[in-house]
């Protein structure tokens, strides 16, 4: 997914480990996906086209 979305939206995204299942995308510590609120895992174009709404 990070190659898909530097290549998309040319940035580069930072992985930052967690536990228990967390995946949340933020653009400026601003939350634009969060796994555990939405009860799945996104797709890579979802990412990419909430990463482009949201000003990536």
């Amino acid at each position: 997914m990070a190659a898909t979305i530097k290549q998309e939206c040319d940035i580069e995204p930072e992985l930052i480990e967690g536990s228990g299942g967390i995946f949340d995308v933020k653009i400026d510590d601003q939350l634009i996906y969060c796994k555990l609120e939405e009860g799945r895992f996104p797709a890579h174009d979802e990412i990419v086209d909430l990463i482009k709404e949201n000003g990536g």
